[in-house]
């Protein structure tokens, strides 16, 4: 079995259920498996210190999972039209990691929910890709073969898979988000299967 790193920040809960989604989609090719991780809040100021394991959902990501895995689809809340500031700050301490070389030549695949519709999907998802992009990997979208990129009256973009959540976070993942953020997880698991072959 090949692991592919599904690493998301989710504040609410939505970017979780993309985030299965998108590991169902992953495990459904054969030889391949999703290994879900998150990342710890940050504050400007820490009064107490994060368990070192999440009361629940997944744990924390490890460097060791970059190195491990080979492929990656990452997943965050829109913040302004960019990436929420734990993932980020995540990526910002991969310094290392870039110097290595080590996700240079994997896939990797962005997915994304917003509050709204027109609340900067895109532009996150855009900005997401670009701290991949420097680490030299490859990054795979939803093509418009999937029928429910053009039938979606939600979320859903060629950039990943998106989310309307609502204002109030009372929107639960439609039919066709939930199918596209599977889409998606399949064709990343696809691609990489491709190229470790």
């Amino acid at each position: 079995m090949r692991d592919v790193l599904v690493l998301y920040y989710s504040a609410t809960g939505a970017v979780r259920s993309l985030a299965q989604s998108v590991a169902r989609g992953i495990d459904s090719v054969d030889g391949m498996h999703a290994r879900v991780r998150t990342v710890p809040k940050v504050a400007p100021v820490t009064e107490t210190a994060a368990p070192a394991v999440p009361p629940d959902g997944s744990p924390y990501v490890e460097r060791r999972d970059l190195e491990e895995c080979v492929a990656i689809a990452l997943g965050s809340p829109t913040r302004f039209g960019n990436m929420a500031a734990p993932l980020k700050y995540f990526i910002d301490g991969l310094g290392a990691e870039w110097v290595r070389g080590t996700l240079a030549g994997k896939p990797a695949a962005v997915f994304t929910s917003t509050a709204s519709m027109h609340g900067g999907n895109e532009a996150t998802l855009i900005s997401m890709m670009l701290p991949l992009l420097h680490h030299g990997m490859l990054i795979v979208g939803v093509p418009y073969t999937e029928p429910d990129l053009n039938a979606t009256r939600s979320g859903g973009t060629p950039y990943g898979a998106s989310h309307v959540s609502g204002i109030a976070n009372d929107r639960p993942l439609t039919d066709e988000e939930s199918r596209l953020a599977f889409a998606l997880g399949r064709r990343l698991a696809g691609v990489a299967q491709r190229l470790a072959a």
